[in-house]
């Protein structure tokens, strides 16, 4: 069986199952295999000096682990394939805890800050309403990208041993690649690496995203937008999805009690936003979705088509 077929499974299995709480309040969830791994390479190797070159060693390390784990599960056939891609893959869960925030927000501000606070990174704490909207789209955009586009991208190109060295690098960018005293040189190779595997599905989801809005003749705005972002690949699915939406995204916002201005993401947009807004966003990570699994299933097609 062929790559394509492999994640058009993997690709509706999640979809139908996402990540059961039965199995992974049982077993280890693969992603947080892969935290443990950069954990200890945290500990092992970021001391003394020549942190950035040891900072590449670890990430080799992480690599070649990654892959050579893959090769071996990819020895159980296609079904364990499936089953380990599907695992990797996110949508079901992006979507539910997207689509939670719509629901808090409809409950009380109060609700709504705390369910937004375990997808963001940023202070929730005194977050407005349209605030408490935009950082859900935002999350929903980026993880479409991060969580979903990503791996089925690196699965086709790589089967399993590409998604699970994706993954790998993807986890240890967001434990390591800080830009502060700690991980400035010691998590920069995981940082620019994960910034290289994520270089063209970032843009293949901008233009998916953009494609189904019947926004690719806005595709130079969306482009200037996503430059000007503070992510060399996230920008790309939120400005889309900003004017997709048609609504003004990123922005002012406060990290560790100190407001960062961040330049606005279609600007000129309302900015108004609220728990309506985050239901469109879903609806369009289903859209993505959907059209992610036609062109999978249109590339294994013709890959099954007979030469001559």
């Amino acid at each position: 069986m062929t790559n394509a077929l492999l994640l058009a499974l993997a690709l509706i299995l999640d979809a139908l199952l996402g990540e059961p709480r039965w199995l992974w309040s049982r077993l280890p969830h693969p992603a947080v295999l892969a935290g443990r791994a950069v954990g200890w390479l945290d500990e092992a190797m970021n001391t003394g000096t020549v942190r950035r070159i040891k900072g590449a060693l670890a990430v080799l390390i992480l690599v070649a682990g990654a892959a050579a784990v893959g090769h071996l599960l990819a020895f159980g056939g296609p079904v364990v394939e499936t089953l380990c891609a599907a695992i990797l893959l996110a949508q079901k869960s992006l979507v539910q805890h997207v689509a939670a925030v719509a629901k808090a927000l409809r409950r009380s501000l109060p609700d709504a800050r705390e369910t937004v606070a375990m997808i963001v990174s940023r202070d929730c704490r005194d977050m407005t309403e349209p605030q408490i909207a935009r950082s859900a789209i935002e999350s929903a955009a980026e993880n479409l990208s991060d969580g979903v586009v990503a791996p089925a991208f690196w699965f086709l190109i790589g089967g399993l041993p590409g998604i699970l060295v994706y993954k790998a690098v993807n986890t240890a960018d967001s434990m390591i690649g800080y830009r502060n005293d700690k991980y400035l040189a010691f998590g920069w190779a995981a940082a620019r690496l994960d910034d290289v595997l994520n270089l063209i599905p970032a843009r293949l989801t901008g233009l998916m995203i953009a494609f189904l809005a019947g926004q690719l003749h806005r595709w130079p705005a969306i482009a200037q937008d996503a430059r000007a972002h503070r992510s060399p690949n996230a920008g790309w699915p939120e400005a889309a999805m900003a004017r997709a939406l048609d609504l003004a995204l990123a922005g002012p916002r406060s990290y560790d009690g100190q407001l960062r201005q961040l330049a606005w993401v279609n600007g000129d947009a309302r900015k108004d936003i609220g728990a309506s807004d985050i239901d469109s966003a879903v609806k369009m990570l289903w859209r993505v979705w959907a059209l992610m699994l036609g062109l999978v299933i249109a590339i294994a097609t013709l890959i099954a088509l007979p030469i001559g």
